[in-house]
C-alpha cells in the first residue's frame, strides 16, 4: 500500500477532532494536529484542545509541542509536520493529519514560498501604529491596502495580519500570491477530506462550545495568563476578548458575546477558505 496521508479539515466545531479519532482507531495509526493554537502547551479550554482521554486514546504530534513564548507558523508546522509523518510512516501505511488552519494544511500539501525579508523600519512601523490604534486600524489599512488578504486570510490574527500588510508595503505584492506560486509533490499520497455542516447547524455548535468553555472554566484560565497578554499567541479568539473584559473595557456578558461572533466569523473564513481545494471529499 502507498504511503497515504489523510486530512480532516473543516471550520472550527465541526467535529474534526472525534473523526479524526475514529479514523486514526480504524487504521492503527496516529494524528498530527493541524491547528496553530493547540500547539500551544499553557493553552487549553480556550482552543477547544482535544480531552486528556482523547489524547490517551491517539497519539497526537504538534499538540503541546511548543510555548506561547515560541514563534511558530506556517513554515514551522510544514517541517514539523513532514518529519512527523515521516516517523509515523516508519511503522503506519496511514498517517491522519487534522485541524482547521488552512495555511498549515497548504504548507504541509504543497510547501511554503519564500517571502522576501521586511526592512526593520516597515516592521517596526506597522507595529508601532498597531500598538497606538489597535486592531481596527489594522483591519481598515489591510482593506485599503490588500483586499486579497483581507478577503481571504486570518482578520482576527494580529500577528499574521500585521505580517501581510508589512509584506504588501515593501513588496507591492499580497502575501497570498505569495502563499500560491508554487506547489510541491510530496513523496505520499495525499487524500483530503473535509466536514462540511450546515451554517445553522454550525453556529449552534460554536455557542454551545463557547458556553461549555466558560462552564470549564476558561476565564480562569485567562486570568492564570494575564502576564502574558502581550504575546502574540494570546491575541486570538476567546482570549483577546476576555482580557479586554479584565482590563474593564467590556463587560463579561459582552465578551462572551464577541467570542461567539468571532469563532462564527473564523468558522466562515475557513470554510471559504477549504471550499477553494479541487480535489477533496465531504464528510
Amino acid at each position: 500500500m502507498k504511503k497515504t496521508c489523510m486530512i480532516i479539515s473543516g471550520p472550527t466545531a465541526s467535529g474534526k477532532t472525534a473523526l479524526a479519532i475514529e479514523l486514526a482507531k480504524q487504521y492503527n495509526t496516529q494524528i498530527i494536529s493541524a491547528d496553530s493554537r493547540q500547539c500551544y502547551k499553557e493553552l487549553n479550554i480556550g482552543v477547544a484542545k482535544p480531552s486528556p482521554e482523547q489524547l490517551k486514546e491517539v497519539h497526537h504530534y504538534f499538540i503541546d509541542a511548543f510555548s506561547i513564548h515560541e514563534n511558530v507558523d506556517a513554515r514551522v508546522f510544514e517541517k514539523y509536520a513532514l518529519d512527523a509523518v515521516n516517523e509515523i510512516f516508519k511503522n503506519h501505511d496511514v498517517a491522519v493529519m487534522v485541524g482547521g488552519t488552512g495555511l498549515y494544511i497548504k504548507a504541509f500539501c504543497e510547501g511554503m514560498d519564500e517571502i522576501p525579508e521586511i526592512p526593520a523600519e516597515i516592521e517596526n512601523w506597522v507595529k508601532s501604529q498597531y500598538s497606538a490604534y489597535g486592531i481596527q486600524w489594522l483591519k481598515e489599512e489591510i482593506k485599503n491596502q490588500d483586499p486579497l488578504y483581507f478577503a481571504e486570510g486570518e482578520m482576527e490574527n494580529p500577528h499574521r495580519m500585521m505580517r501581510a500588510l508589512q509584506i504588501k508595503l515593501h513588496t507591492g505584492i499580497s502575501i497570498r500570491k505569495f502563499q500560491t506560486s508554487k506547489k510541491i509533490n510530496r513523496p505520499f499520497e495525499i487524500r483530503n477530506h473535509i466536514v462540511s455542516l450546515p451554517k445553522n447547524l454550525l453556529h449552534d455548535r460554536i455557542n454551545q462550545r463557547v458556553d461549555d468553555m466558560m462552564v470549564e472554566g476558561l476565564l480562569d484560565e485567562v486570568k492564570s495568563l494575564w502576564s502574558y497578554r502581550h504575546l502574540n499567541a494570546l491575541q486570538t479568539v476567546s482570549y483577546r476578548q476576555l482580557f479586554q473584559y479584565l482590563e474593564g473595557h467590556i463587560s463579561l456578558e459582552q465578551a462572551i458575546d464577541d467570542i461567539k461572533k468571532n469563532t462564527r466569523h473564523y468558522a466562515k473564513r475557513q470554510v471559504t477558505w477549504f471550499k477553494k481545494y479541487q480535489n477533496y471529499n465531504l464528510f
